[in-house]
């Protein structure tokens, strides 16, 4: 097993960050050639992980944008740090995946990427690469 701890800055309070550049080198230098399951997991209550379209930027806009609708940052919530829908989000969203990885490769289709997703931004955020090797 090798584990890798990423630092990531985001900006804005809501915002889909394209992770694939950190994965990639993480399992360049522990599984270059090798093949198992990579754990991506946020280890935060107000941000997550997903895997989908990496091609059209709109889609990231799209979800922070229906996401907002669906649960609003103003709802009356009881939590009093005022970051509830961000809990929420989080929920919606999950705060892991797996992915198999061949040939030092993770397996995605041809439009899919990972992306860290954070509600209640800006922060500095931390992603945990896991490679369990076959």
């Amino acid at each position: 097993m090798n584990q890798e701890t990423c630092e990531i800055t985001t900006t804005t309070k809501g915002q889909i960050i394209d992770v694939m550049p950190q994965i990639m080198r993480f399992l360049a230098g522990c599984a270059p050639t090798g093949s198992g399951i990579l754990l991506v997991n946020s280890p935060h209550t107000t941000a997550g992980v997903m895997v989908n379209e990496k091609t059209d930027p709109h889609v990231r806009q799209d979800i922070l944008k229906h996401m907002a609708r669906l649960v609003p940052n103003d709802s009356g919530f009881a939590h009093l740090e005022g970051n509830s829908d961000a809990h929420i989000k989080t929920l919606l969203t999950g705060v892991s995946i797996q992915l198999p990885v061949i040939v030092g490769k993770p397996v995605l289709g041809t439009w899919q990427t990972v992306f860290f997703c954070e509600y209640d931004g800006p922060r500095k955020r931390e992603l945990i690469l896991t490679f369990h090797h076959k």
